[in-house]
């Protein structure tokens, strides 16, 4: 949960340029490696955490429980509902998670939502070709989709300037950004 993914969101942070007083949100948040990388990379920010398993939560609040409270918070929940107010977050996180998502349109305009005016949004997969179906076929409920289809969507769900980047591998980042008018 927390180590198979390292790498992967290493270089996708690296594609974000992080502002020391950010408030962030990982959704999908996993295990909350990704969690304590946001709070080094936000010193005086805040991360929030929100996954969908109970059991994700629980490790993420255990491996981030020094920040708990006061810079990191970490709930149950999905993306189709977040449970935050508008224009709460900077930035928002997904890494490996949008393959689960369902409805991107609708789940990209909740993180919309969110997002304050300008906000960034940052999606990282490991998977980008639709073709694979080398885990379609064994994870129950996943999708990928291809980088053309992400930005396609982003566009009619209030996003702009979309950024790609790419590994030799499949792997992809996408760094969006919320229009400034109101959605």
């Amino acid at each position: 949960m927390n180590t198979g993914h390292a790498s992967l969101a290493q270089w996708g942070m690296s594609c974000l340029q992080w502002q020391p007083e950010w408030s962030v949100l990982d959704i999908g948040c996993g295990g909350g490696a990704n969690l304590l990388q946001i709070l080094q990379r936000c010193p005086q920010g805040k991360a929030y955490g929100i996954d969908i398993s109970s059991e994700s939560v629980t490790f993420a609040r255990k491996k981030n429980k020094k920040y708990l409270g006061t810079r990191c918070f970490i709930e149950q929940g999905g993306v189709h509902r977040l449970p935050y107010p508008d224009y709460a977050f900077d930035a928002v996180t997904a890494f490996e998670t949008v393959y689960f998502w369902g409805n991107l349109q609708h789940a990209f305009t909740e993180v919309a939502r969110v997002l304050k005016p300008g906000g960034s949004f940052l999606i990282c997969c490991e998977i980008s070709d639709p073709a694979n179906k080398a885990w379609t076929g064994l994870v129950e409920g996943m999708e990928i989709h291809s980088c053309d289809e992400l930005k396609a969507i982003l566009s009619k769900s209030g996003f702009t300037d979309t950024v790609i980047f790419r590994t030799k591998k499949e792997e992809l980042c996408l760094v969006s950004h919320r229009q400034t008018v109101r959605l």
